[in-house]
């Protein structure tokens, strides 16, 4: 009877293990704390595809590696360019995309003197 009681409380107890130590998310700390519906989600992805379509399609944006990620309608852009007209360019094609609430440009200026 003691060795049932143990096996069924170290079953019961194995569950918590994960909870206590990753979180309870299978995704990780960024699901655990996010709080966005799978609808808010979609609409910050189709958000990024459409501004990275947008660069890959500008001939001075598409000349450089610019990143870009969206969360709750802001976008981040960083990476570097080779000029601030591209920087800028780069920050309005986002600006201008369908459901951008803010951009936050963190894109860098390489020094092409060198």
């Amino acid at each position: 009877m003691r060795l049932v009681l143990i096996l069924l409380l170290s079953s019961a107890l194995t569950g918590c293990t994960a909870m206590l130590v990753g979180g309870g998310s299978a995704g990780g700390y960024e699901a655990a704390k996010a709080e966005r519906t799978a609808s808010q989600v979609a609409d910050d992805s189709a958000i990024t595809t459409r501004i990275r379509g947008k660069h890959a399609a500008d001939p001075l944006v598409s000349e450089f590696d610019v990143r870009v990620k969206t969360y709750e309608g802001t976008v981040t852009l960083w990476g570097t360019v080779g000029s601030i007209r591209a920087r800028d360019r780069a920050e309005w094609l986002a600006s201008e995309t369908d459901g951008v609430r803010a951009v936050n440009n963190q894109i860098i200026i390489e020094d092409q003197s060198e």
